[in-house]
C-alpha cells in the first residue's frame, strides 16, 4: 500500500462506482462510509432499494410502524455482509442528559458528520411508537473491506470519493442519488470513462 493511501480516512465519505466496476452488488452504487481506519471501512449501499418497504420489515419483526411518512419507506441492500442483519442510518439524536457523545440506543455508532449508524432493535421500537429519528435509511446487511483492501480499490479506479452530503442519502429519490453524488464532485455519468487509465 503506497504512504499516500496509508493516512487516508474516508470515514463520512460518499464511495461512487465508477462504470468498469461491473459487479452485480456495487456497480452504479454509491456507498456511505460509516467507518474507516486502519483495520478497514464498513459502509452501507445507498441506492440499492430491496423488494421490501418498512412496513414490511416492521410486520416482519412483530411491531407496529407507528410513522406513516415511512411506511413505503424501501429497506435497502447495504451490502453482502449480514444481509439478515438491521442497519438503521440517521440524524444524530442528542440524549436529554448524560454525555453529550453517549446516543440514546444501545447500540449506535457515533459518525463524525452528524449521522449515526445504529444496529439495535430500541430504535425500531422508538419509530413503532412514533418516535425515533426524524430522517432514516434501513438496510439489511452492510459493505466491508478489509485492512487495506479499499485503498488497493481505490488505486485501481474503481471508485470516486467526495465529502458525503445527508440530502443525497435522506432527500434525493433513490433512483437520482447516484447522478447527485457525481454531481458533488462536479462530473456526469457519460463523462466517465468505463476503462480506467493512469498517467
Amino acid at each position: 500500500m503506497s504512504a499516500d493511501f496509508a493516512s487516508i480516512n474516508l470515514t463520512h465519505h460518499f464511495l461512487i462506482a465508477m462504470p468498469g466496476l461491473e459487479d452485480e452488488v456495487f456497480s452504479r452504487s454509491v456507498v456511505y462510509l460509516c467507518e474507516h481506519n486502519e483495520r478497514g471501512a464498513l459502509g452501507l449501499v445507498i441506492n440499492k432499494p430491496s423488494d421490501i418497504n418498512l412496513q414490511n420489515l416492521f410486520d416482519k419483526v412483530e411491531l407496529p410502524l407507528g410513522r406513516d411518512d415511512l411506511s413505503h419507506t424501501p429497506v435497502f441492500q447495504g451490502g453482502p455482509v449480514q444481509t439478515e442483519r438491521g442497519f438503521v442510518l440517521h440524524d444524530a439524536i442528542l440524549p436529554v442528559t448524560g454525555p453529550a457523545q453517549a446516543s440514546v440506543y444501545l447500540s449506535t455508532l457515533a459518525i463524525p458528520g452528524g449521522l449515526e449508524m445504529t444496529t439495535s432493535r430500541d430504535v425500531l421500537e422508538a419509530m413503532s411508537t412514533g418516535a425515533g429519528p426524524r430522517r432514516v435509511l434501513v438496510s439489511l446487511g452492510y459493505a466491508a473491506w478489509g485492512r487495506g483492501q479499499l485503498e488497493s480499490e481505490l488505486a485501481e479506479n474503481s471508485w470516486l470519493t467526495v465529502d458525503a452530503d445527508a440530502a443525497v442519502i435522506f432527500d434525493t429519490p433513490v433512483e437520482q442519488r447516484y447522478d447527485r453524488a457525481l454531481e458533488l464532485l462536479g462530473v456526469n455519468f457519460w463523462s466517465l470513462s468505463p476503462v480506467a487509465g493512469h498517467a
